[in-house]
């Protein structure tokens, strides 16, 4: 795990202006991932699996479209440009007029920004995240306490990848995969996780606007029932109640288990298992970022000072350098019977 990360503590109480949400909160575990270096017995995004050596990698074999990006690039040369922007900004940090970039730099840049050859065959799944129920909670299996999430680094019928779920029981692999095969190309350096530990800590959310019942949404924005509120608690949402609901009382941005579903930018659908027809429940959010520039009360008390500067053309928050069609979550749901269930994808 990584150090702590602790979320400041909401505005105020939004149950004491309307007690009928309280019997709707729901906890969510925020993941925090931060880069670190984690190994197969962690919890993390883009880090190593615990494999069993004789279980095959699952692969995509269905057709990737060649027009989908006009570079393909291998995950060797995605790494190699986020080290020399990671390095550049290190360079700046200490040294704000030093080069922006060195000529060895530019050098690797120049040869990598060609790209790769397409390629046609199957592609290796890439482990997006693995989730032990020792450090974050979320539904699963009697028999198991591993989540294990891979997809494929291409967008197929929506604009995302692919995800696939494994769970299985930790005690049971005693011989680790060492050397997973990696895709020869993917179709976006947004698709190849950053290697980050978690640090798990759980909140409260509520549900999304469009959840709730015409009444209580017809109170939510009705400007008399906050007037009891100092403005100054929430003075950005003054003239409306309701974006402070959604930004910073309803529920948290980043990656998370459990919760509520976000819905947004589409409406709520129903979501009935494909297998049993339960209504599926929220497990794993895969978010684009950490925060964005409505949230800002959800950032970690322990990140409110200023920090360093970011690498070349990433924006804060964005630790993991996964980025779902500019800027979207892609919400993972399951069935409560039976977690092994095929699961639904939510673009949100």
């Amino acid at each position: 795990m990584n150090a702590i990360r602790t979320t400041p503590p909401r505005p105020f109480d939004v149950t004491a202006l309307f007690p009928q949400l309280a019997p709707l909160a729901r906890t969510a575990t925020r993941l925090h991932p931060r880069p670190g270096s984690p190994t197969v017995h962690d919890s993390s995004v883009g880090g190593p699996l615990l494999w069993p050596a004789d279980e095959p990698w699952p692969y995509c074999d269905e057709p990737h479209d060649s027009r989908a990006a006009r570079v393909v690039h291998s995950p060797a040369d995605i790494r190699l440009l986020r080290r020399d922007r990671a390095a550049a900004a290190e360079r700046l940090r200490h040294d704000p007029q030093a080069p922006e970039w060195t000529p060895e730099e530019l050098a690797t840049w120049e040869r990598v920004k060609v790209g790769r050859p397409w390629f046609d065959g199957p592609i290796p799944l890439l482990p997006v995240a693995q989730l032990y129920a020792r450090d974050v909670p979320f539904p699963c299996p009697p028999d198991a306490d591993l989540l294990q999430v891979l997809w494929c680094p291409f967008d197929h019928e929506m604009a995302h990848p692919r995800t696939a779920l494994f769970w299985r029981s930790s005690a049971t692999v005693t011989d680790v995969l060492d050397a997973p095969p990696e895709p020869p190309i993917i179709q976006s350096a947004y698709y190849l996780p950053e290697p980050c530990l978690f640090s798990p800590e759980q909140v409260t959310e509520f549900p999304n606007p469009l959840e709730l019942n015409k009444e209580l949404r017809d109170q939510l924005d009705d400007m008399s029932r906050w007037e009891t509120i100092d403005p100054a608690l929430y003075s950005a949402y003054a003239d409306d109640p309701g974006e402070l609901y959604l930004n910073n009382l309803c529920h948290a941005p980043g990656w998370k288990t459990g919760g509520w579903t976000r819905w947004s930018p589409t409406d709520p659908v129903d979501r009935p298992c494909p297998e049993c027809g339960t209504e599926q429940v929220p497990l794993l959010t895969i978010a684009s970022s950490e925060w964005d520039g409505g949230s800002g009360t959800w950032i970690a008390e322990e990140e409110r000072m200023p920090q360093p500067p970011r690498p070349l053309g990433e924006p804060d928050g964005n630790f993991t350098k996964i980025d779902i069609t500019g800027g979207n979550n892609l919400q993972l749901h399951v069935c409560p019977a039976s977690p092994e269930h095929p699961h639904i994808e939510l673009l949100q």
